[in-house]
């Protein structure tokens, strides 16, 4: 089973967890405020898949119910049949459930499931004189709500009577009235300083068939009108939500106000940080648009910052909680650089991935001195990191391929790698000497000529002599050939759309990189979905779940956020 800790906002160097969600939790406990045991919830609207940003507010919601031996709950907000259907339900479920990594005790619950109370509570505040049908567009509503300055303008369909707004919610249930010709609003206040609370709209008509009610309804609430109540009718103690909807807090109260919630199972909302990146955007709206704008290949892509982009790429889940603990729940909005969760991801890996060989621009090297047929075993380490890991046995031969950049006729200054006359390690083998390039029509090499000395076995040299660099290489004679995926950050700017307005102005069009020439030890076969490895040299590559050749480049070896934080020290 996973562990969760409280979700820390101070990062005390002591180690003491300091959550003002916490806090309050304790209040109330001390206060008696709630008879039961804490309960929260997670509800998506099932329109999309899950972001990092989900992963944040699950992480804190599930992390608080299993921290008080409490209950949570995965609630879909399913309200509007326009843009949900059973696809997402299903992909939100399966991301929960890996990034918790363990199933949900209970099935999902549905905002669906209180359509019918939902309806008789709406008709009571219609009794009430608390709510009453509107025949106008919603332009022309959207207009007379006022702004910030000014106030809003009472709807001529305001002051009819309760009989009357009942007799017209019931004909728009029974289908009478086609979309847009009314709406269900509360009766508030026009005046009111909370733009929220003028007279907010509770249902509208929707012609459209629900994935899950079909055609039983043509009329569906609005988030404001069943979230608070659907907290009620479950027993949640603790509405926690992201800083978008403190001012909505108060018409969150006002609805309960206005019905027969015993005290004991009054919900209240609880706002926190929303999580923001740099070089991402976390709007599901954008994101869906890339998605059919075809700018990328799917919401599982691995440049996407979704769950299944995550999980696809290679990220562990417990890498994704550990970061979601270490951010903590703050109470004023604010961006993390996205190197900080590559680290926690680099972190992980670093100390589980086994390690293996691969080249993915394959530059042939033949040893020209080598034994002909000869076939050496060399041994390799699993992971320097975990002794336990063991070792294991790969081919060493005269023909071989390394890094193309490995390689330059004419280098660089600093540049120690192998060049013409120079002598470098190969890891796990010996040392070789580059004597001659050959090369293709167009002046570019294609094949280099080394000679080796058989007294530096296993890269040691008996004189003593040094060399400046070590290189990764495959056996040509046995390695397997496949494809690599190398990602760059999806968005070229750090604020995507700060200037124009749009994120996608700021794609970045060099984002993927696919290499169909890879070549990669002969133990890459025994890899299997969901073992990351790490290629020497090269980074952490996750094997494809539908294609047993393709490797995603989970995340590369230079921390670089610990440059980042040496920057600002």
């Amino acid at each position: 089973m996973a562990h969760y800790l409280y979700m820390d906002v101070t990062n005390e160097p002591s180690g003491k967890k300091s959550n003002f969600i916490q806090d309050l939790i304790d209040e109330d406990l001390k206060s008696s405020r709630f008879n039961t045991h804490v309960q929260t919830r997670f509800p998506p609207e099932p329109n999309g898949f899950l972001h990092a940003g989900h992963a944040k507010a699950i992480c804190l919601n599930f992390g608080i119910a299993r921290g008080y031996s409490g209950l949570f709950n995965l609630r879909f907000d399913d309200t509007n049949p326009v843009t949900e259907n059973s696809e997402y339900v299903f992909s939100i479920r399966k991301d929960l459930e890996w990034l918790l990594g363990e199933e949900l005790e209970s099935d999902p619950l549905y905002t669906s499931d209180y359509f019918e109370q939902l309806y008789l509570w709406a008709e009571l505040l219609i009794k009430d004189g608390k709510a009453y049908v509107d025949d106008q567009g919603a332009e022309t509503i959207s207009i007379q709500r006022g702004s910030f300055q000014e106030v809003g303008v009472d709807s001529p369909f305001r002051n009819r009577t309760p009989e009357e707004n009942l007799l017209i919610f019931r004909e728009m249930r029974s289908g009478a009235f086609a979309e847009g010709h009314c709406v269900l609003r509360a009766k508030i206040a026009m005046d009111h300083v909370n733009m929220n609370m003028r007279d907010p709209v509770m249902y509208r008509i929707r012609n459209e068939r629900h994935f899950r009610t079909g055609d039983t309804w043509c009329i569906y609430p609005t988030y404001d009108w069943a979230h608070g109540q659907s907290d009620a009718l479950e027993g949640v103690t603790h509405s926690l939500c992201t800083l978008e909807f403190d001012s909505h807090r108060e018409l969150y109260d006002w609805f309960l106000d206005q019905l027969d919630i015993p005290s004991e199972r009054r919900p209240y909302q609880t706002e926190f940080a929303r999580l923001n990146f740099t070089h991402t955007v976390l709007s599901k709206r954008v994101l869906k648009r890339l998605v059919d704008d075809s700018v990328v290949e799917g919401w599982d892509d691995p440049r996407m910052p979704t769950l299944s982009g995550f999980r696809k790429r290679g990220y562990p889940a417990s890498a994704i909680r550990s970061f979601c603990d270490h951010i903590g729940a703050a109470k004023t909005n604010g961006t993390h650089e996205i190197e900080l969760l590559e680290s926690f991801v680099r972190s992980e890996l670093n100390q589980n991935a086994d390690r293996k060989l691969a080249v993915i621009r394959p530059l042939k090297l033949t040893i020209t001195n080598w034994p002909p047929e000869h076939i050496e075993m060399l041994t390799a380490m699993n992971n320097p990191e975990d002794p336990s890991a063991g070792s294991r046995e790969i081919p060493f031969c005269g023909s071989l391929y390394i890094e193309h950049n490995d390689f330059m006729e004419n280098p660089e200054p600093k540049y120690y790698r192998l060049s013409p006359g120079r002598e470098v390690r190969l890891r796990y083998g010996y040392y070789i000497t580059c004597n001659k390039v050959l090369k293709d029509e167009a002046g570019n090499p294609i094949e280099l000529l080394c000679t080796y000395d058989p007294e530096t076995s296993g890269g040691k040299s008996p004189d003593g002599r040094k060399v400046k660099a070590t290189i990764h290489w495959v056996s040509a004679n046995h390695a397997i050939e496949g494809k690599v995926a190398l990602y760059e950050r999806l968005f070229a700017v750090e604020h995507p759309g700060s200037e124009s307005g749009d994120p996608l102005d700021d794609i970045n069009q060099s984002s993927k990189t696919l290499l169909t020439n890879a070549m990669f030890e002969p133990s890459i076969a025994e890899a299997t979905y969901g073992d990351v490895i790490q290629f020497e040299r090269l980074g952490f590559f996750n094997l494809d779940q539908n294609d047993p050749i393709l490797f995603h480049r989970t995340v590369g070896l230079r921390d670089e956020w610990a440059n980042i934080v040496k920057r600002r020290k």
